[in-house]
């Protein structure tokens, strides 16, 4: 190999998409399937969302009221984009592009419609038996994410979710089944999706209801550690029902930036990427962080541990990393306001870089950066399970849809996949994200489409759900079948 020039992607690269079922796969309430915390979400008027801090959180109030009716209006989620009924047309198109993987979500209250339930819904397994069928017909790996952003309702409202220890048990129990069930079918597990999302949005990430702003931090690392504490007891699970599981944690990678050379920036940069890697350091390394000691004692966080906790986080750590990666994040010591959107939460402006029509910034050298920083921290091998561009798409009459926008940010950010794989990394594959157009996770809006695939649906659920290859289907297609050689 020329050393100049990038390495080629392993021959047994996992090229594919991903999904999650509360924005994909609708039929919220078909056969057994319970109430999740994702079906509360209700979409607002950019105008209306803009004044919310968290527009994806819903109160304890908000939810009494809508499960009387007293709150009427759209719920996206609910309705997805109705994978639920076209699971074999999708899959279908993802085999036809070539997929070697889809990533997708199993809807925990689809298999416990309550969370706690003793039985599990046979209706619900029967359909990921279905769509698992599906897939391996096509030779398509399931890599699934067992818990993403879709906690049972009722765990909610009974127990304030994650932040509440007995979660673990009733989640154990469900991962029991699902692994148990779909032993000889799935070999790729994800344990929680964006993981450090739980303290940034609990309800998004654990169903978890804050009382007071003042409460936010204490009870999301509280949660936090909960999962923690279920993630590494799912390890210990699949060593005992399919020692050939592999398990892998997923974060939200964040890379981040000091606005100036200043150093007090370039010390909150530090310490604002430790935040982020803090959680992959728990799962990876099985211990807490020395470096968090200082950022909990001078915010009043003591975690409600059990006795041998940090033994068994010590004994079952995840065997890769999975990550999401958008975009990167500036930050100054000085400045605590956001002046651009982005996943899960906003930044500063980088002067250096373009944004997106939803004002999120587009940085592929720094995938490139986050992937070094990860591989040389860890040495594990690393999965991108989403990246992609949320943008409008407009269908025209002849049917056709030319996303060239789409084309140019994923060729991009492959790109600097390769060039991350000559400087050392050891990358399993790359599933884009919402590979099929589904509903928008932050602003619940259909109008944010990631897809290869556009799905005839708009923001107030009007349309034909029908499915329409875009024109980055096709190179989408072509990069596959070339192992990632042809970007043209």
């Amino acid at each position: 190999m020329n050393a100049s020039l990038p390495a080629d992607f392993p021959r047994d690269f996992l090229w594919g998409g991903a999904t999650a079922a509360n924005q994909y796969e609708g039929a919220f309430d078909e056969d057994g399937k319970g109430l999740s915390t994702a079906d509360m979400v209700r979409w607002l008027p950019k105008e209306e969302r803009l004044k919310k801090e968290y527009p994806f959180e819903v109160s304890r109030a908000e939810i009494q009221a809508i499960l009387k009716n007293n709150i009427q209006g759209s719920f996206p989620k609910r309705r997805g984009t109705d994978f639920y009924h076209h699971y074999k047309e999708d899959i279908a198109l993802m085999a036809e592009m070539g997929f070697k993987a889809f990533r997708l979500s199993i809807n925990w209250a689809r298999i416990y419609p309550n969370g706690d339930d003793q039985e599990p819904n046979e209706k619900g397994l029967a359909f990921y038996d279905q769509v698992f069928d599906e897939c391996l017909k096509y030779g398509i790996e399931p890599v699934v994410t067992l818990s993403h952003y879709e906690t049972p309702l009722n765990l909610t409202l009974k127990y304030n979710g994650w932040a509440n220890r007995k979660t673990i048990d009733f989640f154990l129990r469900y991962v029991k089944t699902v692994f148990t069930r779909y032993r000889d079918k799935v070999n790729y597990w994800l344990t929680f999706n964006e993981v450090n999302g739980i303290v940034i949005t609990p309800y998004t990430g654990g169903g978890v209801l804050v009382d007071s702003p003042q409460n936010r931090l204490k009870i999301g690392y509280q949660a936090a550690h909960h999962q923690f504490v279920a993630s590494a007891l799912t390890k210990k699970l699949a060593l005992e029902i399919n020692p050939k599981f592999n398990i892998g944690c997923m974060i939200a990678r964040m890379v981040v930036y000091p606005e100036t050379n200043n150093p007090k920036d370039i010390l909150e940069a530090q310490k604002q990427n430790e935040f982020n890697l803090f959680f992959s350091d728990v799962q990876v390394r099985g211990e807490y962080p020395t470096y968090m000691n200082r950022f909990f004692a001078e915010n009043g966080i003591i975690l409600q541990m059990s006795a041998d906790d940090q033994q068994i986080l010590k004994k079952y750590t995840v065997d890769f990393i999975s990550i999401s990666y958008y975009m990167s994040y500036t930050v100054s010591a000085e400045k605590n306001e956001t002046t651009v959107s982005g996943n899960l939460k906003g930044s500063l402006r980088n002067p250096y870089l373009q944004t997106s029509e939803w004002g999120w910034e587009i940085d592929p050298l720094g995938l490139r950066w986050g992937l070094k920083d990860l591989y040389q921290r860890y040495n594990l091998p690393i999965f991108i399970v989403e990246n992609g561009l949320g943008a409008f798409d407009q269908l025209e009459k002849d049917d056709k849809i030319h996303d060239p926008y789409r084309v140019d940010y994923l060729r991009a950010h492959i790109l600097q996949m390769k060039e991350a794989i000559a400087d050392g990394v050891e990358l399993m594959g790359f599933t884009s994200w919402g590979c099929i157009d589904l509903i928008s996770m932050s602003t619940s809006e259909m109008s944010k489409r990631y897809g290869f695939v556009y799905v005839d649906l708009d923001d107030h659920g009007q349309g034909s759900l029908k499915r329409y290859r875009k024109d980055s289907f096709y190179w989408y297609k072509k990069v596959i079948a070339t192992n990632g050689a042809n970007l043209d």
